[in-house]
């Protein structure tokens, strides 16, 4: 078999006539940028997402940039955030001349740790005296809704309001996720999405899109996206060009339409996963990580060479009226890079996510973060695994994938 991490192909061929003839009706309009397609689009997803403002642009990137200057981030202003995740999330809060403040990780979920947040907003995070942050210059929270799973957004929500911080959602990989039936985007005072084309509504190429929940803040964000200017060519802010293309909203008009439909396919996928993974004897609950755990291969790692840890639903469970959309199917393995190399062997796709965390990049080098403040991260960096997961996988492929990563773990491929 050949079996690749994701097959837009595949999807491609199920809605081709409708994706066509959408791509088809923009052209013959001639009207590219903007317009009553981009509108149509920002609507649609404000009513799935149940937001009032939805306001298209260039990238997810994007979004989360319009979102801080929207709230007048300045340099030397401090935003928190998670260090396991795409550089985008704190490279926005950079670009602004503010400056990331990492919390570590929950390693159960992959995602920002709301028990560390309290303690960095109570003045009990060592990280604090470590680095001279003062939590009076902390303005704004971006937590991000990794692999598809919320994070703790009451818990968050609660802390941000005690404190005064602005809320800003990175819901790039979690279009369509929900915790207490609340989706993605809609605790915070803004969502930022991505429609990069890998992700579960994918555009054919850049685009993306920011939810807003407060009336001046929406109208100042449509106006940050176009130069900052209302009218035409007069400048009420120093805004941005970002602005997404018609052709990209047609596209995703007609993806959104089965976008529940796929979402929940994904997680049939998973749980099929999950019950693979346990027939197969390869399963172990979340290995702990102690203080001084910070590398792969330390005594103090739990996980077992021959095991892996699947996915767990826990802001993401129905039980509690969460959803789990698997924008990836992520495990943990210890030797990650070996297995995945003998994956490749056997035809099968997997990607890393994320293999350096934020505090321990080249360009982040002078913030004086070292490698043991964020433990969690470091051993997700280094065992976290996607294997492929997307709507038109057929069980016998799913089956394939899990037969030979056991033989792989056992060391008998």
């Amino acid at each position: 078999m050949n079996i690749p991490l994701l097959d837009l192909r595949a999807q491609y061929q199920t809605i081709k006539p409708e994706i066509d003839q959408a791509i088809h009706s923009v052209v013959e309009s001639q009207y590219f940028i903007m317009g009553p397609t981009v509108k149509e689009f920002e609507k649609k997803v404000a009513d799935y997402s149940e937001t009032e403002h939805a306001f298209g642009c260039a990238s997810g990137s994007d979004a989360i940039l319009l979102s801080l200057m929207a709230i007048d981030i300045k340099p030397g202003d401090f935003v928190i955030t998670t260090p396991f995740t795409f550089f985008a999330t704190a490279g926005a809060i950079s670009r602004l001349g503010a400056i990331p403040v990492f919390v570590d990780i929950d390693p159960s979920t992959f995602n920002i740790d709301a028990n560390q947040v309290e303690s960095l907003m109570q003045e009990r995070h060592p990280i604090l005296k470590k680095l001279g942050i003062e939590t009076k210059k902390i303005k704004a929270i971006i937590p991000v809704h990794l692999y598809g799973q919320m994070a703790n957004m009451p818990a968050i929500m609660e802390i941000a309001e005690r404190y005064g911080l602005t809320v800003i959602e990175d819901a790039a990989q979690s279009i369509g996720s929900e915790l207490n039936r609340i989706k993605a985007g809609n605790y915070g005072v803004f969502g930022c999405f991505s429609f990069f084309p890998s992700k579960n509504l994918g555009a054919y190429g850049d685009a993306g899109l920011i939810t807003v929940k407060d009336e001046k803040l929406a109208e100042k964000v449509d106006i940050l996206r176009l130069h900052g200017a209302r009218p035409k060519y007069h400048n009420k802010y120093i805004g941005v060009n970002s602005r997404l293309d018609a052709i990209q909203a047609a596209i995703l008009n007609v993806k959104l339409n089965y976008l529940e439909e796929w979402s929940e396919k994904r997680r049939e996928k998973a749980l099929i996963y999950n019950q693979l993974f346990e027939e197969a004897g390869i399963t172990q609950s979340i290995a702990s990580c102690s203080d001084s755990c910070v590398a792969l291969g330390t005594e103090k790692c739990e996980l077992a060479y021959d095991k892996a840890v699947i996915p767990k639903e826990v802001e993401g469970s129905p039980v509690t009226g969460g959803k789990h959309i698997y924008h990836q199917y992520t495990i943990r393995v210890r030797n990650r890079n070996h297995v995945m190399e003998k994956l490749k062997e056997y035809h099968i796709g997997s990607a890393v996510y994320y293999p350096v965390p934020m505090h321990m990049q080249e360009c982040y080098a002078d913030l004086g973060y070292e490698k043991e403040d964020f433990p969690h991260s470091v051993c997700a960096a280094e065992q976290a695994l996607s294997l492929p997961i997307y709507p038109e996988i057929t069980n016998s492929q799913q089956e394939y994938v899990v037969e030979k990563l056991a033989s792989i773990l056992h060391g008998t491929a």
